[in-house]
Formats: structure tokens, C-alpha cells, sequence
């Protein structure tokens, strides 16, 4: 499985502080907020990874990150978006990266407390189709909101007036490598953008979207209200936690006669 973590767009709503940066190279506490999405990949496992950039700073993020020294990569890959397509074109920039293989797509602005590490093995398991992740929220109306049964989405709606359920869609998605075709399918819709809602309901068409619903909490950063809130969960209780079995072993070195 690859990683695709999407650090594009313009940042509006965090004007004025984005008018000179990308809105994924702000701080989060005390770590650039794309250093959070790459580490949830790499803690599951996931150490091929290509990043989506666009706008004028772009050239900041290989500045900053280069090849992945401080996550241990050997290699990340980039790509650049030009205009302001949505997610889902963002998405299928990635196609050449991918190849056969599934993928794990997660936005860049994406903070979460522990890790999506048994979303990712699951996702493994099911061989096919699509698995999203769901978090639990008392304001759903302010999200997508996926309807469930059993252990597939049915349906998903975004920001919808009387929500069918609690459940929002955060953006961690994992889809088998149909998903191309799917993207190319797409209409732009009303905001003249490719949404990566259609690409879900797709393969909710197939009956082949199942869930997950993530441990912790979660936030995104994209409105100065929630970068505050970010700011303030990661410096009270850290960020990107692992589960203890998959945490790396010390070992401690042998003793030597003397």
C-alpha cells in the first residue's frame, strides 16, 4: 500500500496568515502541520508516500521535508496541482504513483491523537473497494455524514440540513486501485470541483465502502478556530500515538567482559 497525503489549495479562511505560506506548512504546537498527516501514514506501515502540493509555495515542502529524513524515509515523492480543482482531481495526480497497488489518501490538514493503524490492516484484508474513516460529532451538519448499515456506508451526504446520522467522514480514505477510473468519471459539481464525496457514493454503488470509527480525537486545522483547537489538543496530549505492540523495542546493549 501507498500513502497519499494532499497539502494543496489556497488556505482562504486562514487568511492573512496564508498569504505568504501554504496552510500546511503552519505550526501545530511545535511541528509543521504536514509533518502530522505523513506520520499517521508512516506509524501504519505505509513508507512510499507522495505528497500533493500546489500555489506558490510549493517549493517550501521539499525545503522543509527533502527525502523523509525525519519521518526514516529513504524517498518521498511530489506532485503539483495547478489551479484549484478539489480532492478528488488532487487525487488522480497520484495515478502514475500508485500503479497497481491500493492507497491511503489522507488531507494534509488532518491531526489525529493515536494512529489508523487497524483501519489500514482491515483495509488490507478486504482485498477490494474502499474503506473511510468515521469520527462520532455532536454538529454533524458541518461535515459529510455517511449513513451506515451493518458494516458498509450506504450513503454519504455532505453538510446535509437534518444528518442521518452522527458519523462524519474525516479525510482518511483507503480505495483499491479503481479508483482512477472512478475519479474520471466525475462531473465537477456546482462549485466547479471534483469531489471526493462522489467518489465514495461510487463505491457505495458497488456496496464495496466499509468504515472504520477512529479512536481519539480528531481535528482538522483549516479555520483559525480549529487551528487553535489543534494547537491546543496536540500541546495538552500529543498526536500520532502508537499502539504499544507496534511501538519500536529498545534493546538494551549487550554487556562486554572486560
Amino acid at each position: 500500500m501507498k500513502g497519499v497525503v494532499l497539502a494543496g489549495g489556497t488556505g482562504s479562511r486562514l487568511n492573512p496568515l496564508t498569504r505568504v505560506t501554504n496552510k500546511h506548512l503552519l505550526p501545530i504546537y511545535d511541528k509543521p502541520m504536514v509533518y502530522y498527516p505523513i506520520q499517521t501514514l508512516v506509524n501504519a506501515g505505509i513508507e512510499e508516500i507522495l505528497l500533493v502540493t500546489g500555489g506558490k509555495n510549493a517549493g517550501d515542502f521539499l525545503r522543509l521535508l527533502g527525502n523523509g529524513r525525519d519521518f526514516g524515509l529513504k524517498h518521498i515523492n511530489y506532485t503539483y496541482q495547478e489551479g484549484e480543482g478539489g480532492i478528488a482531481q488532487a487525487l488522480g495526480l497520484a495515478e502514475y504513483f500508485a500503479g497497481d497497488e491500493s492507497i491511503c489518501v489522507i488531507l494534509g490538514d488532518n491531526i489525529i491523537e493515536n494512529n489508523i493503524c487497524q483501519a489500514v490492516d482491515n483495509f488490507k484484508k478486504q482485498r477490494e473497494g474502499a474503506k473511510i474513516l468515521l469520527k462520532e460529532v455532536t454538529d454533524a451538519q458541518r461535515f459529510g455524514v455517511a449513513e451506515i448499515r451493518g458494516n458498509h456506508v450506504v450513503g454519504i451526504e455532505e453538510k446535509p440540513k437534518a444528518p442521518k446520522s452522527s458519523y462524519a467522514v474525516i479525510g482518511v480514505y483507503l480505495y483499491d486501485n479503481t479508483v482512477f477510473r472512478k475519479i474520471r468519471r466525475l462531473k465537477p459539481s456546482g462549485r466547479g470541483e471534483l469531489e471526493i464525496t462522489d467518489v465514495n457514493n461510487f463505491y457505495v454503488e458497488e456496496d464495496k465502502l466499509t468504515y472504520e470509527v477512529l479512536d481519539g480525537w480528531w481535528t482538522d486545522a483549516g479555520t483559525f478556530e480549529s487551528l487553535l483547537h489543534a494547537n491546543n489538543l496536540v500541546a495538552k496530549t500529543g498526536a500520532n500515538k502508537m499502539p504499544r505492540d507496534r511501538e519500536p523495542q529498545l534493546v538494551a546493549p549487550k554487556e562486554t567482559g572486560r
